[in-house]
């Protein structure tokens, strides 16, 4: 099958450093390189890749000091991709609604994957437009807040079965890693380590939206003893901070789409500590790969159990359920359903949808916006 990716320009593709959306692409365009398919990835020049590489713009527009107006490269992309779309059986396009004009119009079956929040007031008079464009959620709790999309399947994130390596948590600390933004919550984090007496890493960025809430805070609560700001780390450094962690803390305050440091800590054989918000429910099993709580007193409550489970069994939980292959599976098992369907990317509205989930029984365009779905100007992956 000859597949194209189309990946937000904010990061590379695989981040340097913080990044979701990008980072979900690589794997996937990797994965199904892997299993025999002809995968060409639209994004920017500094991406690694196993596909066919077409470069938009030369490095990510987060770290281009010159960049003034994302706009620009970003239409480039679309026109880039609508002039080559009859080459490819499918576009699967990871840019949320910026697509969407092209998609319906292009020779090619296509589909978008929505990676960001979907309860933003004015998405429902978007899509009572683009009701017809066919979109994959992330999480089946992703879609809650937006029904009338047309939705022809929920697939959940993987990772490289050997991108992280399990750890035995002998650091015992508490990890938070991410981003620093009010719905990541990591002052809830540091109350919630305090409370358990246990030290806490905090390996996360700091967007410039976010550099207020930072400051008023978060930075005040850095100076506790238990408390270590690590900053933004790399995908070397991830495996062992997530790795030697007693748990992972995740404590969020918003309709989390998937959270993809869920399954990373997974892959280190860590536990998670997560509140129940948007897709935890069905990324973590309840006493198997983390705990569930719905306060920071339970949290800290949790905690104390945390010895209880079995790192090698929650690592194989991952393996069974989250690995990049496991991922790609699902999307070629879509592709394949919307080339016998036709290509909806035309403009016929299909009913139903299929199901293919991880489960068994930002920022900048299509990545984690919080407060800027579109990501163009200053927001980023």
């Amino acid at each position: 099958m000859k597949i194209a990716q189309v990946a937000p320009l904010a990061e590379a593709v695989p981040p340097k450093l913080y990044g979701g959306t990008e980072r979900v692409v690589a794997y996937l365009s990797d994965a199904l390189v892997e299993l025999g398919h002809e995968v060409t990835l639209f994004a920017s020049g500094d991406s690694r890749t196993r596909a066919e590489l077409v470069p938009i713009w030369p490095q990510a527009l987060r770290l281009d000091p010159n960049i003034s107006d994302w706009f620009v490269p970003t239409f480039m992309q679309l026109e880039t991709v609508a002039r080559r779309a009859h080459e490819f059986d499918v576009v699967h396009s990871h840019l949320d609604y910026f697509g969407y004009p092209l998609l319906k119009r292009v020779d090619a079956a296509c589909v978008t994957t929505l990676h960001g929040r979907l309860d933003l007031p004015e998405l429902p008079a978007l899509y009572d437009v683009y009701d017809d464009v066919p979109v994959v959620s992330i999480s089946d709790a992703q879609r809650e807040p937006l029904p009338q999309a047309n939705y022809v399947a929920t697939v959940h994130h993987g990772l490289p079965a050997d991108l992280l390596r399990p750890g035995t948590g002998e650091g015992g600390y508490l990890a938070f890693l991410g981003r620093i933004s009010p719905e990541k919550a990591p002052d809830a984090a540091i109350r919630i380590a305090a409370g358990a007496g246990l030290p806490l890493r905090i390996a996360a960025k700091v967007d410039r939206v976010d550099e207020a809430y930072f400051k008023s805070t978060v930075e005040p609560l850095l100076s506790h003893a238990h408390v270590e700001f690590v900053g933004e780390i790399n995908e070397e450094r991830k495996s062992r901070f997530l790795g030697d962690a007693l748990a992972l803390v995740f404590p969020i305050a918003w309709r989390e789409p998937f959270g993809l440091v869920m399954i990373e800590a997974m892959a280190c054989g860590t536990p998670v500590i997560a509140f129940r918000q948007g897709s935890v429910p069905e990324v973590l099993e309840e006493g198997v790969t983390g705990f569930i709580v719905h306060s920071e007193e339970e949290a800290v409550e949790a905690l104390r159990g945390v010895h209880t489970l079995d790192r090698a069994r929650i690592r194989a939980r991952f393996e069974s359920r989250f690995t990049a292959h496991h991922m790609a599976e699902r999307y070629l098992a879509l592709y394949r359903r919307l080339l016998k369907g036709g290509p909806l990317g035309a403009g016929a509205r299909r009913p139903g949808g299929i199901r293919a989930t991880g489960s068994e029984g930002t920022r900048g365009i299509g990545s984690e916006s919080t407060r800027a779905t579109a990501g163009v100007a200053q927001a980023e992956a």
